[in-house]
């Protein structure tokens, strides 16, 4: 695998290197050689973060994980990635049955089924034009994290919502 590591607000150690290689190392056995994982590590204020993320033929294989230790986060990341990798082994495959860049031992080994998704509540609501601003100012008042609208200045239906950092972020869609 090709491993891509950068770092905001911290230096890339050898240490941290050898650590990324020896843990997400193990996920090698899921992916073929060529396969590029992009890791970026960060620091703000006493959160060690890390985010790995796996682009793969028609998906992205992501996770993130903060702790107050880089090395605790490096261990997390990587067994949130092989269990979901375990889990939806046939979500992703009878999508895509030619994926070259899953391993063939990948591909052999028979995982547990998740289960089934199950929607639960289903939800009609009218919808009127605003901007993202107002649409935050809605999703604050409703008490939500994301909150779905109809963009009035592009005619298109958008998300905001609500980032882990308190920020806000809008989805637009790219059709």
């Amino acid at each position: 695998m090709e491993y891509i590591i950068t770092g905001k607000n911290i230096e890339v150690t050898e240490g941290l290197k050898s650590a990324i290689y020896e843990k997400i190392g193990k996920l090698e056995r899921y992916f073929s050689k060529d396969t590029q994982i992009h890791v970026t590590l960060s620091v703000q204020k006493d959160r060690q973060k890390i985010e790995v993320t796996i682009p793969v033929k028609g998906n992205i294989i992501r996770s993130e994980q903060t702790s107050t230790d880089m090395y605790v986060s490096i261990d997390l990341v990587e067994e949130i990635i092989e269990r979901q990798l375990k889990r939806y082994k046939s979500k992703l495959i009878s999508h895509k049955p030619n994926v070259p860049s899953f391993s063939s031992a990948y591909m052999e080994e028979n995982y547990e089924e998740p289960d089934k998704i199950k929607i639960v509540k289903s939800k009609r609501f009218g919808i009127k034009p605003m901007d993202p601003e107002e649409a935050c100012v809605q999703m604050e008042l409703l008490g939500h994290n994301f909150y779905v609208f109809y963009n009035g200045q592009t005619d298109e239906v958008n998300v905001v919502y609500k980032r882990k950092d308190g920020a806000y972020g809008l989805i637009e869609p790219e059709f």
